[in-house]
This record gives structure tokens, C-alpha cells and sequence, in this order.
């Protein structure tokens, strides 16, 4: 098995315990790096492309690069893929229903988005662009791709910095520091432990079926930020105090929250009998021992 990272938002430590697995080698590079992307497919039996950009931070403070790195990213993967007759999961995202509210989402669900000025939709937009490609080489030329829509996918080794909102609560409560929530609180979320998500890709990439269908991947507890933010302490036995940021403090001018995100993941149940197993305080728990683990390395 191969993995190709940038390492622009991760870390090579964060593969310490694959570095003696037989068969596994990691390879620094860019998914933008066609020959690379090429040489890589050929030596695989399927291909699991995640490479995207991420958080909302990193999003929004380079807009542009990022649907550019989207797009071209996913292109640059689905012709290797093509050529070599590979089998290909795209990671797609939540983000593609923009402030839809009608929840559950499901598959079909429609896309609100706001105007094109406005940069917080390009994301959204990109990604879109993203499942589309994957979907009409599926029609069009017989490649066998699979979209996987994630709502919030959460565990250990993720970090806070680029806006991952569990990561950072648990970290500042750990820390004894303020929690910040931005905007009002009152926005609702789903959280999926990373290893359920890993197990809906497992299950999509042997199951036929899967072939040119998108399938939302996440969890069924929604939750507002407001009441995260008490379940982090309570979970942490921190006392930081609770403290608000505007958005018009956090974010470029114009932007705008999705109010509430939650997944319809019944026709993934439907198909492979998936449904996440572990709950938000597992999660919850899960990276706080990572993060403190970390701390005293």
C-alpha cells in the first residue's frame, strides 16, 4: 500500500505505526504531480483519494488555491485511474449541500448556496466540481468511482489549528484556556469517530454496487456547539471559561454559517449494513487521550 501526502497540513509521525508494515511505503509529493499520480496508480489495486484542501481557516484565508488544488487534484487522479483501470473512492464533503437546513440530507438532497462573491461558497462549489468529474467518468468512461460525502469525520491526530472545531475545545480545555465559540453557539453539527468512517470506506470499496453512487458518511447525534463545548469540559474535567467570537471577528467579511448539518446515512445502511458505532463521548475521549498523549511526548 502506498500513501501520498504534501504534508501541508499533516504529519509524517502521524504514520509511526505503519513505518515496519510489510508493503507500505510513503511517498512525499503532490497530488498535483500527474507522472507521480500516474507512476502511483498503476502499482495499486484501487485508489482513495482524500487529498484536498482543509478547514475552514485554510479555506477561506487561500480561497482560490484551494478550489484550484480541488479540482485539478481530482482530475489529476481520475485520469490515472482511467488509464490504468483502478477502482476510486473521491472524498467529497457536507459542505456540498451549503445552508440547506432541511434535515436529514440525503443524498438528493438540494445545494443552497449563497453568491458567487462571496469566497465561503467556493469550497462548496469545488467539491461539487469534484463529484461531478468522478460521477461522469463513471457514465461516460466506465471508471469505477465511488463518492464519499463526509459530515464532520473527527479522531486522533487531527489538530485544531486549521478550524477542526473538536480538536481545538478539547485542546483549549485541556489547557485551562477560554473555549471559543464563533458566532452564537446555537448551530448544530454531527461528529464521525474517523474510524467509522474508515469502515464505510472499507465497505464501499467491496461492494459493486457502490459504482457510481455518492454516499453520505457521519454521525446521528446532532448536538449545537454551545452544548460541545459543556460535553468537552464535563469530558476533560476542565472549568475554562465559555467565550464568543463574532464572525465578523473570525472570518473574511460576508461570511455566513451553515445552521445546522446533519446526515441522512440510511442508504449507505441500505447497501453495506453501516452505521457509526462509536458515540461523541467516544470520540470526545478518544481525542483527548491523543492530545494529551501528545502533550507529554
Amino acid at each position: 500500500m502506498n500513501a501520498l501526502d504534501d504534508l501541508s497540513t499533516g504529519s509524517v509521525a502521524n504514520l509511526a505505526s505503519l513505518s515496519s508494515a510489510s508493503g507500505f511505503q510513503f511517498i512525499q509529493g503532490s497530488v498535483l504531480d500527474r507522472s507521480l499520480v500516474d507512476r502511483l496508480v498503476s502499482d495499486a489495486d484501487c485508489v482513495v483519494h482524500l487529498a484536498a484542501a482543509v478547514g475552514v481557516q485554510l479555506v477561506l484565508a487561500r480561497p482560490l488555491d484551494s478550489f484550484l488544488l480541488n479540482i485539478d487534484g481530482t482530475h489529476s487522479v481520475l485520469d490515472a485511474v482511467e488509464r490504468h483501470g483502478r477502482r476510486l473512492i473521491v472524498a467529497s464533503t457536507s459542505e456540498v449541500y451549503g445552508k440547506n437546513i432541511d434535515v436529514p440530507l440525503g443524498e438528493s438532497s438540494d445545494r443552497v448556496l449563497g453568491p458567487l462573491d462571496v469566497t465561503r461558497w467556493w469550497y462548496s462549489i469545488s467539491k461539487g466540481v469534484d463529484e461531478i468529474l468522478a460521477l461522469g467518468y463513471f457514465k461516460e468512461r466506465g471508471v469505477a468511482t465511488t463518492v464519499a460525502r463526509f459530515f464532520n469525520t473527527v479522531g486522533p491526530r487531527q489538530v485544531g489549528r486549521y478550524g477542526m472545531v473538536i480538536p481545538r475545545l478539547v485542546g483549549q480545555a485541556q489547557r485551562e484556556k477560554p473555549l471559543t465559540i464563533y458566532g452564537t453557539g446555537q448551530q448544530t453539527r454531527t461528529f464521525c469517530h474517523v474510524a467509522d468512517t474508515v469502515r464505510a470506506l472499507e465497505l464501499l470499496l467491496e461492494n459493486d454496487d457502490a459504482s457510481g453512487e455518492a454516499f453520505n458518511i457521519g454521525g446521528t447525534e446532532e448536538i449545537t456547539i454551545n452544548e460541545l463545548a459543556h460535553h468537552v469540559l464535563d469530558v476533560t474535567h476542565s472549568s475554562s471559561p465559555i467565550t464568543y467570537i463574532p464572525y465578523s471577528d473570525a472570518y473574511p467579511a460576508g461570511f455566513e454559517d451553515t445552521e445546522r448539518r446533519v446526515p441522512d446515512t440510511s442508504k449507505l445502511e441500505t447497501l453495506a449494513g453501516w452505521e457509526p458505532e462509536r458515540s461523541l463521548t467516544n470520540i470526545l475521549q478518544d481525542v483527548a487521550a491523543d492530545l494529551h498523549s501528545g502533550a507529554m511526548d
